[in-house]
């Protein structure tokens, strides 16, 4: 049977970013994958690099709409470390209490992302329907929906009110109810099982040895998790457990999800029905000393790793994050050989892919095959002539 090569992106329907895939069939069957990288790149490691530490807070929260919670607290808490502030502890309930609710609001956008993908559009609307609860919550917590800006460097920015936690309980009643009735579906809907079982299959030993993480990780078996293997804020002291599947295909990862929301409302009800008394915040020092800094944080797709090295002087000197994506990336062309083309957008989606965490740029020159270092003023140059050659001038903006 001749091979044939199909395109998959960077532009299509069935993704909700760019990415481009290549994929080779057989017939309908997948028999080697490539990926490409790229898109959506937007600097915004360089950029905090010209911008004082709150300003590169607030940048570095927009490196994802849905992890927004997850980069920022990872960035703070470099900056905290290398200024020796030590957190108060009902700072780190709230910080505990918007990442949970950003879990679970990432967990049923993803739900119905996947159910879309295999035709399910009730599932899809139902999810949607049930995180706006959540989104809500967010905003009673912060005074955003999207992103929350709940941080500070020291602290948070807001208190929590009594009112605030009764009213975040009450969603999460609501939550949990609906998220048992997708756990039903989940394990009995026969159409479900037959579209994700079986399909991206991914065994432990390969997980393990591309370096997978989150949900697509604990999928496949393995019980980790930085919460528990790395505790960091208040979650040493929380009752959760690691949820996982030996099913090691996309109903595994569907599977793990629906019952890490449970354990999220679980950990919220804890921190909001013991909420520590005291400060919000502590006082950031004039100058932050020079040093460096590496801190992990599980965020809702695996494990987000941020580092920051400073000088001494009012801007970070070097701003680094490696998104979970990045690191699940490497599992994508693995899950989608032996399986068919129809199939591709859901296991592409099954690891909840944000290109906008993942892309970043080196310059390297062609001839000596040596990277390069640009400023960012460097780089707004460039652009700047790059699109005068295509009769727009953005030199004067």
């Amino acid at each position: 049977m001749p091979k044939v090569i199909v395109p998959l992106g960077p532009q299509h329907p069935a993704l909700k970013e760019p990415g481009n895939f290549t994929l080779m069939l057989e017939g309908e069957e997948i028999v080697d994958a490539a990926l490409r990288l790229g898109y959506n790149h937007r600097g915004i490691e360089k950029a905090a690099e010209s911008r004082n530490f709150i300003q590169a807070m607030y940048l570095i929260e927009r490196v994802c709409g849905i992890c927004s919670h997850a980069h920022a607290t990872c960035y703070v808490t470099n900056v905290e470390n290398i200024c020796g502030l030590e957190l108060p502890r009902r700072a780190q309930a709230i910080r505990v209490i918007t990442g949970e609710l950003e879990r679970i609001h990432s967990h049923l956008l993803w739900l119905g992302v996947a159910a879309h993908e295999i035709g399910f559009d009730t599932l899809f609307m139902y999810s949607w329907r049930d995180r706006e609860y959540i989104m809500d919550a967010l905003e009673t917590l912060s005074g955003n929906r999207v992103h929350y800006s709940i941080n500070t460097i020291g602290g948070v920015r807001r208190d929590i009110g009594k009112e605030q936690i009764e009213d975040i309980l009450k969603k999460l009643d609501l939550v949990e109810s609906r998220t048992n009735y997708y756990i039903k579906l989940a394990t009995q809907e026969p159409t479900l099982h037959a579209r994700t079982m079986g399909v991206g299959k991914l065994p432990k030993e390969e997980a393990l040895k591309r370096d997978a993480c989150g949900p697509l990780l604990r999928a496949s078996g393995v019980a980790r998790d930085v919460r528990k293997d790395d505790p960091y804020l208040l979650y040493g002291e929380l009752d959760f457990k690691v949820i996982t599947s030996d099913a090691c295909d996309v109903f595994g990862r569907v599977y793990v999800r629906v019952f890490e929301i449970l354990e999220s409302v679980k950990i919220l009800r804890q921190v909001l029905n013991n909420m520590p008394q005291g400060p919000v915040s502590v006082k950031m020092p004039p100058k932050v000393p020079a040093g460096e800094s590496v801190t992990r944080y599980e965020a809702p797709r695996g494990e987000d790793i941020h580092y920051v090295k400073t000088d001494g002087g009012v801007n970070p000197s070097r701003v680094k994050l490696r998104a979970p994506t990045l690191a699940n990336f490497e599992s994508v062309a693995y899950m989608l050989k032996g399986d068919q083309l129809a199939d591709a957008p859901l296991i592409i989606a099954a690891i909840d892919p944000c290109f906008s965490c993942t892309d970043r740029m080196a310059v390297v020159d062609k001839l000596s095959g040596q990277s390069q270092i640009e400023t960012f003023k460097d780089l707004r140059l460039k652009s700047i002539e790059h699109y005068k050659r295509k009769g727009i001038d953005f030199s004067k903006l």
